[in-house]
């Protein structure tokens, strides 16, 4: 969850109730979207991939109802073995999205150093292979692209680095308008 200033790195120095106060507090300083218009950039293009994503079926879909249907994959940095221990420093997930047009692999890494992730393997018969749409070690703008500007990814591993989030998509359906809803 984001609030008012989080995508510029606003602060209320830990105050909770700042709502109630007249100060430096709770005003916006807005020369903090100049000095941090990277993540302000970020946090708009991550808003930009979450409403155009193809998650949705059509009409409303609760938070519940997503889950339910939800077809998730769970993995650590080999495929199919999550590591669920207390110790563990890293997740990844492969999820299809409801309409089936497209996968999408996450990557977490909160260790402090680089992991290599498996990737699933894309069928040989697939033109178009993983994406990288997100990938927060690397420095802005290459943090995060568009589908039609995402590069391939052509290894069968990724290296996630460390204190990390990485997201690749698939198409999986060739439709005229699909790639563009991913974003």
């Amino acid at each position: 969850m984001l609030l008012m200033g989080d995508e510029v790195r606003r602060t209320q120095k830990g105050n909770n109730n700042a709502y109630c106060q007249d100060s430096e507090i709770s005003w916006f300083d807005w020369s903090l979207l100049e000095r941090h218009g990277d993540i302000h950039r970020f946090v708009t293009a991550l808003n930009g991939f979450r409403q155009r994503r193809d998650v949705v079926a059509e009409g409303t879909l609760s938070l519940r109802e997503l889950l339910h249907r939800a077809r998730i994959e769970w993995h650590g940095v080999v495929l199919k073995c999550p590591d669920w221990s207390d110790h563990s420093h890293s997740l990844a997930f492969t999820v299809r999205t409801v309409r089936d047009r497209f996968l999408l692999h996450g990557m977490l890494n909160a260790y402090w150093e680089p992991l290599a992730f498996d990737l699933p393997p894309v069928p040989a018969e697939r033109q178009q292979g993983w994406r990288r749409c997100i990938d927060t070690a690397l420095d802005s703008p290459d943090d995060i692209c568009p589908w039609e500007t995402a590069p391939v990814v052509t290894q069968a591993t990724y290296v996630a680095q460390p204190r990390s989030v990485v997201l690749l998509a698939r198409a999986l359906k060739e439709s005229p308008g699909s790639v563009s809803q991913v974003k």
